[in-house]
This record gives structure tokens, sequence and C-alpha cells, in this order.
């Protein structure tokens, strides 16, 4: 009896490293964002949950996640994608159902940013940003001031990959109120786009690009998300945003099909929404926590909730993505799209 009871101690203490060393792979979109999220939370998880977070950057979104399972060679447990993009992973059938018995903290997030395939994670938001000192006392408070560029002359830069967002900013310059929006007249954006492309110095295609842009002071006004131009704030780039119609769209968790641990990735996103650790990311990025308890534990004060962009003032002032909109719709739009832009 004692024997194996010595025999259980040990099995069980040769055990605990291997737990200690489980590995599990999450990828996002680098830059700004990805290294706030590393700080706020996974670089705490080896310490209190024995968890190895690996990370990368999944730099082409949905068309890496595409192209790695269809060539079976998946190497990512828990990824990000833009919120229009997880039901079209979906519908690909690129990622699996999400086990919610094994993710509890998922409670805290809003149930219409909670499906069967995806969880909300964060929200980050697309603003207008300009360079203080070209616009001086007067700077644009809008997007019909970014395409008014005889009131606001200068150099423009947009993100150029995807129609979503793009589109609702263009009928938001024209005039269309935000509860209009959806369904998106696509021809009228596309219309509006293209007559003012001559207008576009560049079309950045990574975040990282965009911060540059601001950092280099290479543009005068640009479509950039809230990080991003906080990050070059902060680098000294002259610089300031508002919020006034900005595009908030979802960042959600997703497990690609085949991922090689897909029972740790289910542990890493319950940690990754963990409200305690959510409630740190205001203090590396201004994307605000998805799961609303963590603006319940007294971690985030109300003078940082103001500059959150999840806060109940900073929602009112924005349009909310209509991610099953885009499912049903990214297909044509992106077609449009890349042919009015080429």
């Amino acid at each position: 009896m004692e024997l194996r009871v010595i025999m259980a101690v040990s099995a069980l203490a040769l055990a605990t490293p291997a737990m200690a060393e489980e590995t599990v792979s999450y990828a996002s979109y680098g830059g700004a964002y990805q290294e706030g999220v590393r700080k706020a939370i996974l670089d705490r998880l080896p310490a209190e949950k024995g968890m190895k977070v690996v990370d990368y950057v999944l730099a082409g979104g949905i068309r890496d996640i595409r192209t790695k399972v269809k060539a079976k060679a998946v190497d990512i447990d828990v990824a990000e994608l833009y919120g229009g993009l997880c039901d079209q992973a979906a519908k690909e059938e690129l990622i699996v159902p999400l086990d919610y018995s094994k993710i509890p903290n998922a409670a805290g997030v809003p149930e219409h940013l909670r499906n069967k395939n995806w969880v909300g994670f964060t929200a980050y938001t697309t603003v207008l940003a300009y360079n203080k000192d070209v616009y001086g006392k007067n700077p644009p408070k809008n997007w019909a001031d970014f395409f008014d560029v005889e009131k606001f002359p200068g150099t423009r830069a947009i993100g150029g990959t995807y129609p979503s967002t793009n589109l609702e900013i263009a009928l938001l310059a024209d005039g269309v109120p935000k509860e209009k929006i959806y369904p998106v007249d696509i021809e009228r954006s596309i219309k509006k786009w293209t007559k003012f492309k001559p207008n576009i110095t560049v079309r950045w295609a990574t975040g990282a690009q965009a911060t540059q842009l601001a950092t280099a002071r290479e543009v005068d006004m640009l479509t950039i998300w809230a990080a991003r131009i906080d990050a070059a704030i902060k680098e000294g780039a002259p610089y300031a945003y508002t919020l006034n119609d900005a595009v908030m769209d979802v960042e959600c968790l997703v497990v690609p099909r085949n991922s090689p641990n897909p029972e740790g990735a289910m542990r890493l996103i319950n940690h990754l929404l963990d409200p305690k650790y959510q409630a740190r990311l205001p203090d590396y990025i201004p994307y605000g926590p998805m799961n609303q308890d963590a603006f319940k534990l007294g971690l985030i004060s109300p003078e940082k909730a103001a500059k959150v962009v999840t806060s109940t003032e900073n929602i009112a002032k924005q349009l909310i993505t209509d991610m099953p909109y885009w499912a049903a719709h990214i297909i044509e739009a992106q077609t449009k799209w890349d042919a009015a832009m080429q």
C-alpha cells in the first residue's frame, strides 16, 4: 500500500512538469495591438496558468487561415479575425465550433457577440486621424471633412485591402445616418471612392504600415485603427483623431480546423476572456475589453474608461459593424472594391 502511494506521488510529480509545459499557439495582426495583448495577458499565463503561448503574426487574416486549412498545414490553435470575417470563416468551414463548457468567461461577453463558431475578444475602431501641424485650429471633424479636399487640402491614406469599413465610411461621408447604413449601398459607396481615388496617396495594407505613415508624417489625414495612431502619437507624431462616426468592429477568437491543440485552444480562449486580464488591456492599447465584467472589477478608472472605445459614451459616437451582413456580402463587395481600386 505504502509503495503504491509513493509510486502515485512520484507519477504525479512527473506529470506536473508536462502539464506546465503545454504549448498553445496564438495568431493575431502584430504591431502595437499584439504587443499589448501579450503584455496584458499572454506574458502572465505561464506563471499563473501553466501554459506557454507561442504567438505568430497573421498578416493575411482569413486568407492565411484559408491557405493553411486547405494545405492541411495548420499550426495555429487560436486565431483572431476581424469581426466581418468571423462568419465568413465559419461559412467556408475554416474554423470549428467552440466548446463553451470550457470557456466560462465567455458569459461576460454580450450575447450578440457570442456565436457557436467565434466569440468577441476586443473591439477596435477605425478613426479619422490628422496632422495637427497641418490643420491647426480648424481640424477635420468627420468623414465628410475627410473627403472635402477643398476645405481640407492635403494628402490622404486609407486601409485599402477590404471593402468593409471603407464602404461604411463613404456612406457616412455622404450623409447617410448610422442607423441606415445597412444594408450597404455598395454601388453608391464605390462611386464615391472612385471619384475620390485621385486624392488617395497611399493605400496601406497593414496596421504597422499605417502607424509608420503617421510616425514619418507622410500623409496629412488617414483612416487608421485607434491603437495604431495612439502608438504613433506616443512616439511623438503630431497627430490627433476623432471618434465621431468612427467604425467599430470586433476582434473575434476562432479555432482553425485541425489545429494542433484544440483542447488547449479552448483553455487559452477562456484565459483571453478572463475579466481581470481584459481589464488590463487599456493599460497598453485603446481597444476595449469585450468582457463587460472587466469594467465592474474596479480595475479601470472612470478617467481611463472615458478613453476606451467600448465605453458607453464612446460607443454612442460610433457605427457598429454589422457582422452578419458582411458574412453574406463580403465576396460581392470585395470583387467590386478590388476592381474599383486597381
